[in-house]
């Protein structure tokens, strides 16, 4: 910035000197000029033809006319130049006059000259600019530059940024100095890729034990509330009513580790491969663990694109929200194109307000339909995230006639 104000002020300094050489031009009159000129013609004269030289030599050389007192036509000839407006000026020697030497008034030719020197000094002024500014530009690519470049670097570094390289320059005169500084980013930079990758490995490993271990918990859940329909037992009840309540303990604990641990679970890896598509069929047939499932049509035999753990993910967590919330049977059909296939999970429910449709897929966001039932809003959230990641999608909709619609696409390979 410092050195851009040098140059500005550098342009105005030279434009400054032009106007004032300019305006010193233009107020000097054609007469001052002419004189000043003259005058100078009149000592060569007059120093040469002391020394011998010939009128007729020096009228040629100076463009002159010279008439010696000696000559008949003295007083003619000086009459005659004086009545059509030559420049008469006495020749003297010992302050004797000796004769006249004569010029004929020239403005055109002073201006002319005039001209000229504004045209040079326009040439110098921009000559002037030109090796100003280059020499400017010299001083910020050779010493500036890499400063400024290492001022972003520093901001960079600051904010986290580790990506970005210093660049070296080929004529850089501090090359040993940002190597130094590149050096540290790099070293910088492996550790925090070896800290980012033991918390992601952390978060994920927080992820797949919180997943496994809320289905046994559900399970469990799901035998206490059997256990408590099948026994009449209060001491068997009561036991079961303890274990049950553990059972809800342990899987609020989940749902805090989850809010707790995993605040960037995005960074969860997705590795989409090559699939068959009747993974789907098995997939879907561990549903029956959750509730009752209705498959309206046969899986589309196909390749897909899909990371399996992921997937399967997905589908256990639309299942669980649908026969948690809707307590209805559960709907499947898959809708094959051909590029994608769809599946879609309809339930019987009262669906969801409009207004919380579009949110329901925003991490920690829970509906009006999840009060008083147990959740940590991060379901869809992360489904949404996998299903993105495998290059497919996810969808939720009311269902025409009532009910809610979870609609996942998957690529076709």
């Amino acid at each position: 910035m410092k050195l851009r104000v040098i140059a500005v002020f550098y342009i105005l300094i030279v434009f400054l000197s032009a106007f004032v050489f300019l305006r010193r031009i233009d107020s000097t009159e054609v007469y001052e000029i002419d004189m000043l000129e003259l005058n100078e013609k009149v000592y060569d004269i007059s120093k040469d033809l002391q020394t011998g030289k010939t009128p007729e030599e020096l009228e040629k050389r100076y463009d002159c006319r010279i008439v010696l007192r000696s000559e008949n036509s003295y007083e003619s000839e000086n009459n005659m130049y004086i009545r059509n407006g030559y420049s008469v000026f006495d020749y003297a020697v010992d302050g004797e006059i000796e004769g006249k030497i004569a010029f004929q008034a020239r403005q055109d030719e002073y201006k002319l000259r005039k001209d000229r020197e504004k045209t040079d000094l326009a040439l110098m002024t921009l000559l002037a600019l030109v090796l100003g500014l280059s020499v400017l530009g010299v001083v910020w690519y050779l010493y500036v530059r890499p400063f400024s470049e290492l001022k972003v670097f520093a901001e960079h570094v600051s904010k986290g940024n580790l990506n970005v390289p210093l660049k070296m320059q080929k004529h850089n005169y501090f090359g040993a100095f940002t190597e130094s500084f590149d050096r540290m980013r790099e070293e910088l930079k492996k550790a925090s890729d070896r800290e980012n990758e033991a918390n992601r490995s952390k978060k994920e490993l927080v992820a797949e034990l919180s997943h496994d271990i809320k289905t046994p918990v559900a399970t469990i859940k799901a035998t206490c509330e059997v256990m408590e329909i099948k026994y009449k037992d209060p001491d068997v009840l009561e036991k079961v009513e303890v274990i049950k309540a553990k059972a809800n303990s342990v899987d609020k604990l989940i749902d805090n580790m989850f809010k707790a641990t995993l605040e960037e679970l995005e960074e969860l890896k997705v590795e989409p491969t090559e699939e068959s598509s009747m993974i789907l069929a098995d997939m879907i047939s561990e549903l029956r663990f959750y509730g009752t499932v209705e498959t309206r049509n046969e899986v589309p035999e196909c390749l897909i694109l899909v990371d399996t753990l992921r997937l399967e993910q997905v589908i256990d967590n639309i299942a669980g929200n649908s026969f948690k919330y809707a307590g209805t049977p559960l709907e499947i059909e898959f809708v094959s194109d051909e590029l994608e296939m769809h599946i879609l999970f309809m339930d019987r429910g009262p669906g969801v307000p409009e207004e919380e449709i579009s949110l329901l897929t925003t991490k920690f966001y829970r509906g009006s339909v999840a009060s008083g039932k147990d959740g940590s809003g991060l379901g869809l959230y992360l489904a949404s995230v996998f299903m993105e990641r495998m290059g497919g999608g996810l969808e939720v909709r009311n269902r025409d006639g009532g009910g809610f619609v979870v609609e996942i696409v998957l690529k076709k390979v």
